[in-house]
C-alpha cells in the first residue's frame, strides 16, 4: 500500500478519481478503474483497509463470495489488496473528506478534517453505512480537549514522543497503539474497566509482559474526570476498587468503538432517501454528474446489500468513470482472460 503527506503549503492533490472508502467495494473499484487506466487516492476515516469486514468482523467467517466458500473479513481485505498492487493506489487514512464542491471546469475538490485537499475528476463514495464515528466518552467538557489532548486516532506516532500517554479500551486498537506507542512515550497507561481484553491473544500476551518489565502501566478502572487548561490536558481522574487516583497525563486515545454515521455526505447536496444515496443502475451515478455511489451506501429498486453486488455496481461505474476522465477515448469492453493488454496492465504478461 501507498501513502502520501503533501508537502506544507502543497496545492490540492490531483488524480482521476477519489474513492471514499477502503472496504471490499472501494478496494475492487480500484481494479476496475485501474484496468481502464484512470488513477485512484481512497480515503477512510479508519486506520486501515477493509471497511467494516477488518474493523468490525475481521475473523467472521463470510460464506456468500463467489468462488470462496469460507472467507473472513480480513482476508477478503488482504486478497483485495494484492489484486489491486498493479494500480498502485495512495492510501490516506485516518481522514475524512468533510467538504466537496464542484469547481468552474467540472472537478471536484476536496478538502478532509486534516486540511488534505484532492482535485478529481470522479468521486466514488464507498463508505458502508457511511462514516464510521467515534464514540465519545461521557465525561464533562471532554470537547475542550479533542484535537489538543484526546485523539481518537493516531496520525502520526512521533507526535506522542516523550509525552505521558493514557490509552482507554480493551480492543484491538488500544492494545495495538499501547504497543506501537510505548517505545516513544516518556509514559503509557493502559485504563480498562475490568481486566479481560478483547484483542488479538498474542497482543494482549505482549501488553502483559510490557506490564510485568515496569515499562506499560494497567490500570483496572473507569475515568471520572478530566483537568486541564487552554485545551491542554494535565490530569485525569481514575476510579478503581482502591479509590480515586489523578494521574498525570498530556495525551489521552480513547478507544470506545465506533458509530455509523452518514457524516458530512449530507451536506453534499446529492440526493439523499433515509440516509442512502439513490443511485441509477446503468452507471450508480448519483444525482450530481461524476459522483458514484457503490455499495451499501446506496439505493435503487431491488438492492441487496451484498459484497456481491458491490462488486457489479463498481464494474458498471468505471465504464461510465472513463467516459468522464477520457471523453474523447473510445471505449472497447476486453477480457482478463483474452485482453494481452489488460493482461500487461496485471503484470502477468
Amino acid at each position: 500500500m501507498n501513502a502520501v503527506e503533501p508537502a506544507a503549503g502543497a496545492g490540492p492533490i490531483e488524480t482521476d478519481v477519489v474513492i471514499i472508502g477502503a472496504g471490499p467495494c472501494g478496494l475492487f473499484a480500484v481494479f476496475e478503474l485501474g484496468l481502464l487506466d484512470l488513477k485512484c487516492h481512497v480515503v477512510d476515516i479508519l486506520g486501515k483497509p477493509g471497511g467494516q469486514c477488518s474493523e468490525l468482523y475481521p475473523e467472521k467467517p463470510i460464506y456468500d463470495v463467489p468462488a470462496l466458500p469460507i472467507v473472513t473479513g480480513q482476508e477478503l481485505t488482504d486478497r483485495l489488496l494484492e489484486q489491486i498492487k498493479p494500480f498502485n493506489p495512495v492510501f490516506h487514512f485516518g481522514e475524512r473528506i468533510d467538504a466537496l464542491a464542484r469547481e468552474p471546469g467540472g472537478r471536484f475538490l476536496m478538502t478532509t478534517d486534516a486540511g488534505k485537499q484532492f482535485l478529481a475528476n470522479v468521486v466514488v463514495i464507498a463508505a458502508g453505512g457511511g462514516s464510521f464515528t467515534p464514540k465519545r466518552p461521557p465525561l464533562d467538557g471532554i470537547e475542550a480537549y479533542e484535537g489538543t489532548s484526546v485523539f481518537y486516532s493516531v496520525r502520526r506516532m512521533e507526535d506522542f514522543r516523550g509525552k505521558d500517554v493514557l490509552v482507554v479500551g480493551g480492543g484491538d486498537s488500544a492494545l495495538d497503539w499501547t504497543l506501537n506507542l510505548q517505545p516513544l512515550a516518556r509514559s503509557l497507561t493502559l485504563l480498562h474497566r475490568r481486566d479481560d481484553f478483547r484483542g488479538a491473544p498474542h497482543s494482549v500476551n505482549e501488553m502483559r509482559r510490557l506490564v510485568d518489565e515496569g515499562k506499560v502501566r494497567l490500570m483496572i478502572g473507569q475515568m471520572t474526570g478530566l483537568d486541564g487548561d487552554a485545551g491542554t490536558l494535565q490530569t485525569v481522574t481514575v476510579k478503581t476498587s482502591a479509590g480515586e487516583e489523578k494521574i498525570a497525563v498530556d495525551a489521552m486515545l480513547p478507544f470506545f468503538g465506533l458509530t455509523m454515521k452518514l457524516g458530512p455526505i449530507a451536506d453534499w447536496g446529492i440526493n439523499l432517501n433515509e440516509n442512502l444515496i439513490p443511485v441509477d443502475t446503468e452507471k450508480f451515478e448519483t444525482s450530481e454528474k461524476g459522483i458514484f455511489a457503490i455499495g451499501d451506501i446506496n439505493t435503487y429498486p431491488g438492492k441487496l446489500k451484498l459484497i456481491l453486488s458491490g462488486f457489479h455496481e463498481a464494474a458498471l461505474m468505471a465504464q461510465a468513470a472513463q467516459k468522464i476522465v477520457y471523453p474523447d477515448k473510445k471505449v472497447v469492453f476486453q477480457y482478463t482472460t483474452s485482453s494481452s493488454s489488460l493482461q500487461k496492465k496485471l503484470g502477468v504478461k
